[in-house]
């Protein structure tokens, strides 16, 4: 079986969140002209998401496409523990010196402001 288990797996939970989203969405328009009974939009919305996951998971080109995914995904490298603290540092230390800049900035377009308009 190999890899498509993962491309199974990925089909499955893609059709439990279309299924939560088409629920909700039903919810919302029908909420604007009364109020939604959920015998009816809990059934509607899973038997769309089912329709339409069953749909794109026996679709060919779909599948391969979503293999060519998931083997993409296989070939990433998480960075290291320390690598993600260096990373976090320079981010940090970047904010920092711009707002100081930024800061400044505001400061004399005020002044500037305050001279020209007064």
């Amino acid at each position: 079986m190999g890899n498509t288990k993962w491309v199974h797996l990925m089909f499955a939970l893609g059709g439990l969140v279309l299924a939560y989203l088409l629920v909700q969405t039903t919810e919302w328009i029908w909420g604007y002209f009364a109020k939604p009974k959920d015998f009816i939009v809990l059934p509607v919305g899973f038997v769309a998401a089912v329709v339409i996951t069953l749909r794109y998971w026996r679709n060919k080109e779909t599948f391969t496409k979503a293999q060519d995914i998931m083997m993409e995904l296989m070939k990433v490298t998480w960075p290291t523990r320390k690598e993600t603290s260096a990373a976090t540092v320079v981010v940090i230390i970047t904010v920092i010196i711009f707002s100081i800049f930024l800061g400044l900035f505001d400061m004399l377009w005020s002044w500037a402001t305050s001279i020209i308009y007064s």
